[in-house]
């Protein structure tokens, strides 16, 4: 037995020097000194043995463990030392060479199109403004000249939050908002996102992006708003950018017309744009006696997609890579 004892110390601690890993480790310890390891089962042994050869044994029996326990908790520090010296040799960092840049992020079409547009129309004197994409019935539909049943509504089929809150149908809501409580003269310019019910194809999306201003002082007429947008429209689509203004209808505005300009050899509808109905005026607090207004709405998303080529409305949402990074 006792020679038992002397060959587990000595394969132990041969095989200490062999172990390479924290789990090889743990396996022999498990071998050794384990519930069921060599040792505890020298240790079974000892009720069988006479008493002084049992008191021998068991002496040398717990010198060993100390011995042994003592070795393996060396080995677990050596090879602890290793493994932080290789961590460090993996993240070891040469502080002297140049940084590495990250990918730079870009801003998505659609806004560096609605920044330009901002930035046109604050060159032509607009305050730039925000408006909130939820809003009430009350000034998306009624302060705009839309009672509950005024027919134009349905044309603006809109999602609904609660009976009186609503996603925006249109940006000119923040148009009546701006108004009140402000004395004129005046001019104010707001983009961001719509959203009406509608079935999702190549040419339409149920949230779209819009620009809306509108200007109000003594004597504004419908040349001013002529004015206005040919200039508008030749700062982004080039100097020799034509206009056309077709007659069409909107509650909110008397008289209205449809803008289109020339790009790339065809006519490219923009939006509606008109006089502001006097009746709104007065809702807005404004003497439509003494001042009149003019206001527009012009689409974002269609003529990005005519003027950088973009087959495909979809393709604004999907955050595609291979076409975010052409522009």
């Amino acid at each position: 037995m006792s020679d038992d004892l002397d060959r587990i110390v000595h394969d132990t601690l041969a095989a200490l020097r062999q172990v390479q890993s924290p789990e090889a480790l743990a396996s022999l310890r498990r071998e050794i000194l384990g519930r069921r390891g060599r040792l505890a089962g020298l240790m079974k042994t000892l009720p069988s043995l006479d008493a002084s050869r049992r008191a021998a044994l068991g002496a040398r029996l717990n010198e060993a463990r100390t011995r042994l326990e003592a070795a393996i908790a060396a080995r677990e520090q050596e090879l602890a030392a290793v493994a932080s010296v290789r961590r460090l040799d993996a993240e070891w960092i040469d502080v002297t060479l140049p940084g590495r840049r990250g990918p730079l992020g870009r801003r998505h079409i659609l806004r560096r199109t609605l920044d330009e547009v901002e930035r046109i129309f604050m060159g032509l004197g607009f305050e730039v403004v925000e408006g909130p994409e939820v809003e009430t019935e009350e000034f998306n539909f009624e302060r705009l000249n839309m009672p509950r049943d005024h027919p134009a509504r349905d044309t603006q089929d809109t999602f609904y939050l609660t009976d009186d809150l609503l996603l925006r149908t249109q940006s000119t809501a923040v148009d009546v908002r701006v108004m009140i409580g402000r004395t004129p003269p005046m001019r104010f310019v707001t983009s961001g996102r719509c959203y009406r019910r509608d079935t999702v194809d190549a040419t339409h999306m149920p949230v779209f992006h819009q620009v809306d201003g509108f200007m109000v002082g003594e004597g504004i007429t419908f040349a001013d708003l002529k004015g206005v947008l040919a200039t508008f429209a030749r700062e982004m689509f080039g100097a020799g950018t034509r206009t056309r203004f077709q007659p069409s209808y909107f509650p909110f505005t008397e008289p209205s017309a449809e803008l289109a300009v020339t790009f790339a050899d065809r006519w490219l509808e923009l939006g509606g744009c008109g006089m502001f109905h006097p009746r709104v005026l007065e809702m807005a607090g404004i003497d439509p006696e003494r001042y009149t207004a003019f206001a527009f709405g012009l689409g974002v998303d269609r003529p990005a997609m005519v003027r950088y080529g973009i087959p495909d409305i979809r393709l604004f949402w999907e955050n595609d890579l291979r076409m975010l990074d052409q522009f």
